[in-house]
């Protein structure tokens, strides 16, 4: 890290556990470990890969991405060394005579010496994955297959980009956990911005997927006056969904699929008489591509954030069934509490997302008696339906 640049700012609880050390040589060096990561993760995720991309998907070979990503390419090398130096330079061998790299005197034989220890093998661990993924990316950006088409380049730098943030991440919890219980929110740079982000796709993509499916039943019935209206109004539903900030963050490679469908669909809405077979297949290709973007539910980073609000929402539940006999406004007032966090399940299901969208309608926290009890029994069933094994 640059001598100029500020150190970053760690979270609470990973101050607290450097805090807890007691040999603070080793604390500090850790937490210089941990400021070049935050400082990695925050590079790493800055970058809008939007002004990069196309309106048409364009089959000929194009280099003129790869002079306009060339600096991009070079500035994720150097984010990721900069955070490998750094744990070389405090975790790996020293030179003769110099200070051991491993837990000072003052933690001989304790619990921490080995916790400390257990700490600078996984750091020395994920430093060997991330280097190995550096050498990955150099070899990738020769491949003339991929620096020559401009969508297969924008997915491997978005990959590779979210494989380093994920590593990154896990170099932090894992090593940090051993020194303490943690969870990924409470230590790991940027992870809940990345939930966020992730919540509003599936979100955006479940009412897609929604809007998609009923343009499909109305071209399956249309008359052939209304075909190219159908036509038209998915052209103007497909460029709505990409002014989105959900679109912002879908993968490159199932960005172009959309353009590629959305200007095959354009092409039907100008002319005059398309046929209803034509408009059909292709609204039939669309639906099946858009279903298939709930594999988001699939995300490591989802399932983890999916499992502790699943349990939230259950212990809320608990809570109101205890209360709906003595204190029917306090049992109203879980149900409501309960309903507003599983709003972030939104796409995992569409049981779940029915009800969540009559919920925002209604006043949960005003219920009472019989309807008090059905809309918890609901709630509770349409969580138990959820997988989360």
């Amino acid at each position: 890290m640059d001598a100029a640049t500020p150190s970053p700012i760690l979270s609470p609880r990973l101050e607290e556990l450097l805090q807890s050390l007691s040999d603070r040589s080793f604390s500090e060096r850790l937490r210089k470990v941990y400021g070049a990561a935050s400082q990695a993760i925050t590079r790493l995720s800055d970058l809008d890969l939007l002004k990069y991309e196309t309106a048409h998907v364009d089959e000929s070979p194009d280099l003129s991405l790869w002079e306009e990503m060339a600096p991009v390419i070079r500035d994720t090398v150097v984010d990721v060394n900069g955070l490998l130096n750094v744990i070389r330079e405090q975790f790996s061998a020293r030179s003769a005579g110099a200070t051991p790299a491993g837990p000072g005197p003052l933690l001989a034989a304790t619990v921490e010496a080995r916790r400390a220890k257990d700490a600078s093998e996984l750091l020395q661990g994920w430093m060997q994955q991330l280097a190995q993924g550096v050498t990955q990316l150099g070899e990738t950006m020769r491949n003339p297959a991929v620096v020559s088409d401009r969508w297969t380049l924008l997915a491997e730098i978005q990959r590779l980009r979210e494989r380093f943030r994920e590593q990154i991440g896990n170099l932090v919890f894992e090593s940090a956990s051993a020194f303490g219980p943690v969870t990924r929110q409470q230590v790991v740079p940027g992870h809940e911005a990345e939930v966020k982000a992730a919540v509003m796709v599936r979100a955006i993509v479940a009412d897609l997927s929604r809007i998609v499916s009923a343009r499909l039943s109305k071209v399956r019935e249309a008359e052939p006056e209304d075909v190219q209206w159908n036509a038209q109004q998915l052209q103007t539903e497909l460029d709505a969904f990409g002014r989105t900030a959900a679109y912002k963050h879908l993968r490159a490679q199932d960005k172009r699929h959309i353009i590629e469908l959305r200007g095959r669909v354009g092409k039907l809405a100008i002319q005059d008489a398309p046929l209803n077979q034509d408009v059909l297949s292709l609204v039939e290709e669309l639906d099946a591509f858009v279903r298939s973007l709930s594999s988001v539910n699939q995300r490591q980073v989802l399932l983890a954030h999916d499992r502790e609000v699943w349990a939230g929402c259950g212990v809320r539940l608990e809570r109101a069934l205890a209360l709906e006999s003595s204190d029917p406004s306090g049992a109203a007032k879980a149900l409501a509490e309960a309903a507003a966090s599983a709003q972030s399940l939104y796409g995992r299901d569409p049981r779940l997302d029915a009800f969540l969208r009559k919920a925002r309608k209604l006043q949960l926290a005003q219920l009472s008696g019989a309807e008090l009890d059905s809309t918890i029994a609901t709630l509770q069933s349409l969580l138990a339906l959820l997988d989360m094994m």
